[in-house]
């Protein structure tokens, strides 16, 4: 497998999970990173999901790695800041990460691989991308199940 070929299967995984997140949010790709031999996809969660509604997300989350197969590396419970890291049977990682005013961050890490060219992801976004901007803003989609209870 090379650089490529391991963003693809990164993309794959990321699209899945997305896929199983019911309501559906809204997301925008975050930087793609290389490595020497390995590469780093993300995507943030512009669907505000209120501090209330976060554990049923985190739980919806853990569910799909879950029956995905993913092996739970590590979970922090941190109530502010929780953060969940498995890892796929073919050694791939995945972590989400809830940030600043409760911005979820997911981002797949690849296995070490043969070196090549990576192009961006052929994903499209639900959200707009920020292209050209310096940071992705905080979350500012509304979602009648997500944000409930959020100011």
């Amino acid at each position: 497998m090379n650089m490529q070929q391991a963003a693809a299967r990164a993309d794959n995984i990321l699209d899945n999970l997305l896929k199983d997140v019911e309501p559906q949010v809204k997301w925008t790709h975050g930087p793609t990173t290389t490595g020497s031999c390995d590469v780093t996809r993300r995507r943030a969660v512009m669907t505000i999901v209120s501090a209330e509604r976060r554990g049923n997300f985190l739980g919806l989350v853990d569910r799909s790695w879950r029956k995905s197969g993913y092996r739970m590396k590590s979970v922090n419970n941190d109530p502010e800041v929780p953060a969940m890291f498995a890892q796929t049977k073919d050694g791939f990682g995945v972590s989400l990460i809830v940030g600043g005013e409760g911005q979820v961050f997911f981002e797949v890490d690849t296995p070490c691989v043969e070196e090549s060219e990576v192009a961006e992801s052929t994903t499209r976004a639900t959200a707009p991308t920020y292209e050209g901007q310096e940071h992705i803003p905080r979350p500012n989609i509304r979602s009648p199940f997500w944000s409930a209870g959020a100011p």
